[in-house]
């Protein structure tokens, strides 16, 4: 008779604990969510019911937004082209950061640690550095006319000195005990570019792809406008020319988005590849 009695509260006390790890799950997207839905709100309020207002309320963006995707809403040149401007920015985008990858990384790794190169190059790159990406273009479009090679040349610059400035700093960050304990186990030389700065230094350099991506999709509209007909600065470019603020808007939160995506692959990526470094977060 006893039996019942003591499994009965055993099991009302282990409800309550299983349901602890599924709320501490959602406590993270929620908190995340929370200063979205609170500019929304604001947002909405301070537009909605307002007809000499610039800004568009959520509902007609939202509306805008799903005829850019599926089409069939308004019927005009944006309707149904999300898709087709999304690949062509993301081509840009990972074209031009992955350029800047194969030559700062190299660079880099040069330039921090042989004094003969950074005594060479890294004066004139720092000189450079501070040249803003927008004044480039007109540069860009006279070497490389308009279209996609000058959007590549832009991306390519935005992304190449985070990725650079990084790497110089993970390899300037290695131990020298490092290097005199490689000497001693006989790797010596070059050999030690492989063996000991690039392990030592990948936290570092992850740390600038991770910029590098963020500032190629910060440029990606600068870079669209030197003529492509695709991409999405052409269409947010095209929208500013047609007073279709709601459009503008679209492509701003799609950017925003894929760079959050994009961002998080690397981030996962890096996590995969540095699990053994206690210094990456």
């Amino acid at each position: 008779m006893s039996a019942p009695a003591v499994s009965a509260p055993v099991v009302a006390e282990q409800a309550p604990r299983r349901a602890l790890p599924s709320l501490a799950r959602l406590r993270q997207p929620l908190l995340a969510l929370a200063l979205p839905v609170a500019m929304g709100i604001a947002w909405h309020w301070l537009t909605v019911g307002k007809p000499y207002s610039l800004i568009p309320p959520p509902a007609e963006v939202w509306t805008a937004m799903v005829d850019l995707a599926i089409g069939g809403l308004e019927g005009d040149a944006f309707s149904g082209t999300l898709l087709t401007h999304l690949v062509a920015s993301l081509t840009r985008v990972f074209g031009g950061f992955g350029l800047a990858a194969l030559a700062a990384v190299p660079l880099g790794l040069l330039i921090g640690r042989v004094p003969l190169m950074r005594q060479i190059l890294d004066p004139t790159l720092q000189i450079l550095r501070p040249v803003p990406v927008t004044a480039w273009l007109p540069l860009a479009m006279i070497l490389f006319g308009l279209g996609p090679r000058s959007a590549y040349f832009l991306v390519f610059l935005g992304a190449f000195y985070p990725i650079l400035v990084n790497t110089i700093f993970g390899v300037r960050s290695v131990e020298p005990r490092l290097f005199e304990a490689a000497a001693m186990l006989g790797c010596r030389g070059s050999a030690q570019f492989a063996r000991v700065v690039l392990p030592a230094a990948l936290p570092s350099i992850f740390t600038g792809l991770r910029l590098g991506l963020g500032f190629a999709w910060v440029v990606i509209v600068v870079g669209e406008m030197t003529g492509v007909p695709t991409g999405l600065g052409a269409i947010i470019m095209e929208a500013r020319q047609l007073s279709r603020t709601d459009i503008v808007i679209c492509g701003m939160i799609v950017i925003g988005v894929a760079g959050f995506v994009c961002d998080r692959a690397v981030m996962l990526v890096g996590q995969r590849l540095l699990a053994w470094s206690p210094s990456h977060g």
